[in-house]
């Protein structure tokens, strides 16, 4: 059975409690539309990330791979000297962004041209190695964009669906219950009220 507000059974006490019912019922809606946007939201973000981390996958796989024959063909030594000095292959911008309320970084980032490097004791395997770290890396950034994003929406649209059915199964069932009972004290009063009068009536003819 559904607990009852604890609030007088007045008049004022109904006309309050259906004001209040009816802005709730209103919320209940907008919050069950915004559940199945999120809903909608993270079922789309899953597919991304699911697609980028596949593809991320073969990325790192090929660039490591190329790293594995530079160090190689270079040794460590070389390899550390020719990579002194390098400026940033990828330029990387993180903004706000907003989604039905949920906030979560978004993540520009950009291959930049490779800076030249001596031809006579460096070998071409790096300029490649170079290229497949900084395609990673891009692929890896938007990935952590999809991976805050999917997380979050997921944490709101838990938050969401734990606001819907705390309206639906505990809030307005209270308030239901509580119109429903102050209304038939209302009317048990009236009929009371109604009955003495008509017997003050016939007591008096």
């Amino acid at each position: 059975m559904t607990q009852k507000l604890r609030v007088p059974p007045t008049k004022s006490t109904l006309l309050q409690l259906k004001r209040q019912l009816a802005f709730m019922v209103s919320g209940h809606d907008l919050l069950e539309r915004k559940r199945e946007l999120l809903t909608r939201m993270v079922y789309e973000q899953l597919a991304e990330y699911r697609n980028m981390r596949q593809q991320a996958k073969g990325l790192v796989t090929s660039a490591y791979r190329w790293l594995g024959i530079t160090h190689l063909l270079m040794g460590e030594r070389m390899l550390y000297q020719a990579g002194l000095g390098l400026e940033p292959a990828l330029s990387v911008k993180i903004l706000p962004r907003s989604n039905l309320g949920v906030e979560y970084p978004s993540v520009k980032a950009q291959q930049l041209p490779l800076q030249p490097v001596s031809l006579l004791w460096t070998h071409t395997s790096f300029d490649e190695t170079r290229h497949r770290l900084a395609e990673m890396a891009v692929l890896l950034a938007r990935l952590g964009e999809a991976e805050t994003a999917l997380r979050r929406i997921l944490n709101e649209q838990r938050k969401t669906q734990k606001r819907v059915n705390a309206l639906k199964y505990n809030v307005i069932p209270r308030y239901q219950e509580t119109i429903h009972f102050i209304q038939s004290t209302l009317e048990e009063e009236e009929r009371n009220t109604l009955f003495q009068i008509t017997r003050l009536k016939d007591a008096r003819s």
